[in-house]
């Protein structure tokens, strides 16, 4: 029996996991503090009968914009972060599997038979079956971030609401670990993320959630218990909508 104090807010959600969070303490890859963490959230989230969606970024491993400023090939460089995503993702899928979550992986790039191919439809009916669906891949295509693939994804799969999760709690004017001063946002329009070129989410991220009217929630992994509070209104987070 879950309490009124714990009725979540949203029915099915989209979690978009940057490959910086997933690096926690460590200074490259993985920190395995950081899966257990989120794994955990997961875990109590399906309790509650949530239906989870998670989209991964490889930023922890290599980053398609940074290869390409070293002189590779753009295309290659994307591609090869879009690879990056397929590893995180399975080791999300890993450590669900030692918790008896059942989740699966959909790649934008046919990847068998390391994971299935991405098919909105499919997504949806594993959602609807209980289970988890951890997309990779990014879109498929290079030129787009994994911000963007984010929004396309709550958008195909009807999810309430996309939750990114990052290094800091919320939105701020600027870097706050380069700029003390810099504010803090509760609260923000799509308007004004975009007016004020805010470096939360990428424009064509931004606009698509607008267009489908999906808030936007922006919290810290670091934080224990961080998905699951933000999910129930609690914690820090900045809501974009």
């Amino acid at each position: 029996m879950v309490s009124e104090t714990c009725q979540p807010l949203y029915k099915r959600v989209l979690l978009k996991v940057s490959g910086e969070a997933l690096i926690g303490r460590e200074g490259y890859g993985l920190d395995v503090n950081v899966l257990e963490s989120l794994v955990q959230d997961l875990k109590y989230l399906k309790v509650l009968g949530i239906e989870i969606c998670l989209v991964v970024g490889g930023g922890n491993i290599f980053r398609g914009l940074s290869g390409a400023s070293r002189g590779m090939d753009r295309v290659s460089a994307d591609y090869m972060g879009m690879l990056a995503t397929v590893i995180n993702a399975l080791s999300i899928q890993s450590f669900c599997e030692k918790e008896n979550l059942s989740a699966h992986v959909l790649s934008a790039i046919s990847m068998s038979p390391i994971c299935e191919i991405y098919d909105p439809l499919k997504a949806r009916q594993y959602l609807q079956d209980g289970k988890i669906v951890i997309c990779a891949g990014g879109t498929g295509d290079p030129f787009f971030t994994t911000d963007t693939a984010a929004a396309l994804r709550a958008s195909e799969t009807k999810c309430d609401v996309i939750l990114k999760g990052t290094k800091v709690d919320g939105v701020y004017s600027d870097d706050p670990k380069k700029d003390l001063s810099a504010k803090r946002y509760q609260t923000l329009t799509y308007k004004d993320v975009l007016e004020k070129k805010l470096k939360v989410m990428d424009a064509t991220a931004i606009s698509l959630a607008a267009e489908n009217k999906i808030p936007i929630l922006v919290f810290s992994m670091m934080k224990e218990k961080a998905f699951e509070n933000a999910v129930l209104g609690r914690g820090l987070f900045t809501r974009i909508s």
